[in-house]
């Protein structure tokens, strides 16, 4: 007998594919614009300005991929799973808020893609990172950052493979094993958001914006190294150990959940029927129709 077809809250239709792949690329330009831009750009002279207007494009943009995944199937029942599990995450988060980067929303985020599939994880991260930055005043220029790094975040693990036949302890290591690398990748990313704003003057590992890629590059890693080194590691490690004790009990309770909730399923109802010589009509018949 053949594993059935995991349902997802989302299906990504070609306009909401062309909003990510556009939010993805100003991004990438977005954090990783101090390797991109030559020594002699203009660029490099607004080292300070830049961060800001790419937090300003980055808001606006996510917004659009938001309303394009609405637009192609986030229906009432997704809607209210993307709520509370957006309020789990914000709750989560801090809980181990400034202690050794012990953050225990990140397991959540990977097994909630894992399940939901890449758009619901994109759109989760996103909306997460949001309310949990409104519950600790987190807000700044580096929350787009966070929403759209997350966003990847809980993307990806959405699409790891083996989604309708993968289960048990295969895929418990395979989903320890990207919530290690994602949680190292993640703080990474995150550095590049801030570490432009380091004047260059004031340490040899800041950004340079006179200096070469080779040599920025160089200064980057010493500053992911001395600076956040500890932190990743510890959100890395909580993950991996969150992921392998709580992981099968978490992957089950959303499974039947998303079962229950029958995502795929639209529902139909049928005209009321009256009999003859009776004022008040038989109750409405609900069927289902199998989705596509």
């Amino acid at each position: 007998m053949s594993p059935q077809r995991q349902a997802r809250a989302v299906r990504l239709g070609p306009r909401s594919l062309a909003a990510l792949v556009l939010v993805s690329a100003v991004g990438v330009a977005g954090f990783g614009w101090p390797f991109l831009a030559p020594p002699d750009s203009r660029l490099g002279a607004h080292a300070q300005d830049a961060p800001w207007l790419f937090a300003g494009l980055l808001v606006l943009l996510v917004a659009v991929v938001g309303a394009a995944i609405s637009e192609s199937g986030l229906g009432p029942k997704a809607v209210a799973m993307l709520g509370v599990l957006a309020a789990a995450g914000a709750a989560l988060r801090p809980i181990g808020a400034g202690t050794a980067g012990i953050e225990p929303m990140f397991f959540l985020m990977v097994l909630s893609g894992r399940v939901l599939g890449p758009g619901f994880g994109f759109v989760l991260g996103s909306v997460t990172m949001f309310a949990s930055a409104l519950l600790t005043g987190g807000v700044g220029p580096w929350l787009p950052f966070q929403m759209l790094a997350m966003g990847w975040f809980a993307m990806a693990a959405g699409l790891l493979p083996g989604p309708d036949r993968l289960r048990g302890r295969a895929e418990l290591a395979l989903l320890a094993a990207y919530g290690f690398l994602a949680a190292f990748a993640y703080g990474t990313v995150m550095n590049l958001a801030g570490w432009p704003f380091m004047n260059a003057l004031a340490s040899n590992v800041a950004f340079d914006p006179h200096a070469g890629v080779a040599s920025n590059l160089a200064r980057f890693v010493a500053y992911c190294l001395a600076t956040s080194l500890g932190w990743d590691l510890g959100r890395a490690l909580v993950t991996v150990v969150l992921t392998l004790t709580l992981g099968p009990a978490v992957l089950r309770a959303l499974r039947r959940a998303t079962r229950r909730a029958a995502f795929e399923t639209p529902v139909t109802f049928d005209r009321p029927e009256e009999k003859p010589g009776s004022e008040a009509p038989h109750m409405t018949r609900v069927t289902y129709e199998a989705g596509p």
